[in-house]
């Protein structure tokens, strides 16, 4: 199963005030400043006024690397100044002259850094890096100047204290909670000396998961396995050489072959090389990738950001980083999250140590006496795999065909739930050639926004997928959702088609579930609008979109022969659908012990020493009984991008939370006729469509009629008895 992230930019005050997520690996659009004429320092900067294109989509004809400084610091200057102007504000506050006028605020900062944040993660170059790493500190900056404002503090709350009068209009009120709680959270409440130092943190803070993210980006391209043997790629199909080949001429390395590293620690051709030591040399690549001892180390890095988040916490009130981040998410406290966690771990070792016996006596099964290793992994649950379910990802992936699985799965699925429809717009400029667009349409022809698709790996992209917005909707600001989806699924080679294997189909389904937040986003505010929800919430709507790829009625509307056209067998879907639960035990386990060192690193207090990263990461995983040698942590430490630059420190147990909500809905779904109009329009009623407007809790029960539970999702993975609802 993927496990993919939605990176939003972070929030400074509310709603407009935005900045980059600081990790980003540095993009651009267009030509290099280094590539410009000098005319280009005449022409005008097209972040300057909003877009005169569709949904004000990005001008990304017009764009050069050179615009974005340049307008990131116009932006925040004139946004300081909108600031200025409502703290010093002699009348008293009230909501619209304070919260509203906020969320007014910093409209050319948003949209520039919501471009900057695009391209910088998915089309880097030396260019904007130096941008990132410039901006970072003074962002950082220029967020606590808002939050740590006192006369803006004493306004939000007399307004806060006075919200009762908002009684009759909840999104505003729940506005004004936000508002309070933000402020509170980034330390408005702090004496001058403690703002002061809150203020050096921060900027220390951003430099440094700057830094880990440019090093991590650059020890996943140094890390990939390059052989000049073909024989070393036995075991892979010709396309996935033709794609070695391919990477390697665009390196240079002609005569080469390349394989690219993923971003997490198993790397997908581990289940098809017959060779045990390239298996072995590419799993020490990806394992040991940022452990070097070189430029691209990122050991002390992580242990100086695990220390310096504790101490933040520890000058806002709070015993850990965990406890400080927990504090808005619909799981609250360190001890909830553990709690839930700690009921996954027994039945997931318990698969897991199951699934390594049964690989390892296949092992020996074909005459070999060594013991099974984390490379031998995939390859030997691959071979299980066919023997058991008589599956093969090589007879798979020609019914998967990425076009094919985007408009006839991923957009089928979602007019049979939701009635909408969708338009391709070759008209709008992109920031890469591999990228589409389409116009999506409500049920009755309304435009609902704009959707961006950017789906092939490319070495200045960061590795995995997500999703974001170009433009939030709003309707205080009048604006429609703008958004797009990212991926990192191998490019074929030239005149080649694009076959992806079931986990890359699911991504697709997963990270458009993030689009369908977006997209059904019915608010006046852009602060609680769509996706701006806890990270323990965002990922339920996407998990859930998971399951309509595997749903009988979508599998065979896109699961087509691209060679032929005709549809997957239904001897080939039922063997597929037999092997849903299959190595259950690894992958859950993989999740779990990531999210369970996510955990440990971030309830170290202020009071602890400073950690040696390696020694931390073994006692960590022996603590919560997570030290499965054959299971190693989905990310290592050390390139655990999520935590470290992505904004799920202390959060990535959000995956596993989230996909226990998605599997009660989908359970409550099959309950209830499964895909069917009135039940996608119920989702989007009561969930997809709400934003941040009411508490996570209450809109769950909403639909649910009841608290979370574990239940549908042991079952769902295999780690229960199947109960009579499941698929």
């Amino acid at each position: 199963m993927p496990w993919n992230c939605m990176r939003r930019a972070s929030i400074f005050a509310a709603g407009a005030l935005v900045t980059a997520i600081l990790s980003c690996a540095g993009a651009g659009a267009g030509a290099s400043a280094a590539t410009q004429p000098a005319a280009a320092a005449q022409r005008a900067n097209p972040f300057l006024t909003p877009s005169a294109l569709p949904f004000q989509a990005p001008p990304f004809n017009l764009i050069r690397d050179s615009d974005y400084q340049p307008a990131i610091e116009e932006g925040m200057r004139r946004q300081r100044a909108q600031i200025e102007r409502i703290a010093a504000n002699p009348a008293p506050p009230t909501f619209g002259n304070t919260i509203v006028a906020m969320e007014r605020s910093g409209r050319l900062l948003e949209r520039v850094m919501a471009v900057f944040n695009a391209v910088s993660q998915a089309n880097t170059d030396d260019t904007l890096q130096k941008v990132q790493a410039d901006e970072a500190p003074r962002l950082a900056a220029h967020q606590d100047t808002i939050y740590l404002d006192p006369r803006l503090f004493a306004r939000v709350k007399a307004v806060y204290a006075a919200r009762a009068a908002l009684a009759g209009k909840p999104e505003a009120r729940q506005l004004v909670r936000v508002y309070y709680r933000q402020f509170v959270h980034a330390g408005a409440q702090l004496a001058p000396a403690d703002k002061k130092k809150l203020r050096a943190i921060n900027e220390r803070l951003s430099t440094l998961e700057t830094t880990f993210q440019r090093r991590l980006l650059a020890a996943t391209k140094a890390g990939a396995l390059v052989t000049g043997r073909k024989s070393d790629l036995d075991g892979l199909t010709p396309g996935a050489i033709a794609a070695a080949a391919q990477a390697a001429k665009t390196r240079g390395l002609e005569g080469k072959w390349v394989i690219p590293l993923q971003n997490t620690t198993q790397q997908p051709d581990l289940a098809s090389l017959r060779n045990r030591n390239v298996r072995h040399e590419l799993f020490e690549l990806s394992w040991n990738r940022t452990e070097r001892g070189d430029a691209n180390d990122t050991r002390e890095t992580i242990e100086t950001i695990a220390h310096l988040r504790a101490e933040k916490a520890r000058l806002l009130g709070f015993p850990d980083y965990a406890a400080y981040a927990l504090d808005d998410q619909m799981a609250k406290t360190p001890q909830a999250v553990e709690r839930f966690l700690g009921e996954l771990v027994p039945p997931t070792v318990r698969q897991a140590r199951a699934e390594a016996k049964t690989l390892q006596d296949l092992v020996h099964r074909e005459g070999k006496d060594f013991t099974l290793q984390p490379w031998d992994w995939e390859y030997y649950a691959q071979r299980e795999r066919l023997a058991k379910y008589d599956l093969d990802e090589k007879e798979i992936r020609p019914y998967f065909e990425l076009d094919t699985v985007l408009e006839r799965g991923v957009f089928y699925a979602a007019h049979e739930l939701y009635g909408i429809t969708f338009k391709e717009r070759r008209d709008l400029p992109v920031y890469q050639p591999d990228v589409r667009v389409f116009e999506v349409f409500d049920q009755g022809g309304a435009p609902l926004g704009l959707v961006y698709f950017d789906y092939f790996k490319r070495d200045n992209k960061a590795g995995g997928a997500w999703m974001d917005n170009f433009v939030v909707q709003s309707k205080l600001l009048g604006t429609l959702p703008v958004i797009y989806n990212v991926a990192n699924f191998t490019k074929p080679a030239p005149g080649q088609p694009a076959l992806l294997t079931f986990d890359d189909v699911t991504t697709m389904f997963h990270e458009f579930g993030h689009a369908l937040h977006g997209l059904f986003a019915d608010q006046v505010y852009p602060t609680l609008s769509g996706t701006n929800v806890a990270r323990d919430f965002v990922e339920f709507p996407s998990q859930f979109n998971e399951h309509w790829a595997l749903y009988p009625q979508v599998l065979a509307h896109y699961a087509v022969d691209y060679r032929t056209g005709k549809p997957m067998p239904a001897a080939l879907i039922a063997r597929i659908k037999r092997a849903a639960q299959f190595n259950q035990g690894y992958a859950v386990g993989e999740t779990l012990a990531a999210a369970e060192l996510d955990m440990q690193w971030h309830v170290l207090p202020a009071s602890a020493p400073r950690q040696n990263a390696d020694a931390f990461e073994t006692a960590a995983l022996e603590s919560v009984h997570m030290d499965l040698e054959q299971v190693p942590p989905r990310y290592r430490s050390s390139y655990f991008l999520h935590i470290w630059a992505n904004g799920y420190q202390a959060g990535y147990y959000s995956y596993l939370w989230t996909q226990m909500l998605c599997d009660d809905i989908f359970d409550w779904f099959l309950r209830h006729g499964g895909l069917t109009r009135a039940n996608g329009q119920r989702f989007r009623d009561l969930i997809l469509s709400r934003g941040h407007t009411e508490g996570y809790r209450e809109m769950f029960r909403a639909f649910y009629g009841k608290d979370p539970e574990i239940g549908p999702m042991l079952r769902y993975r295999g780690l229960a008895p199947a109960g009579p609802a499941a698929q």
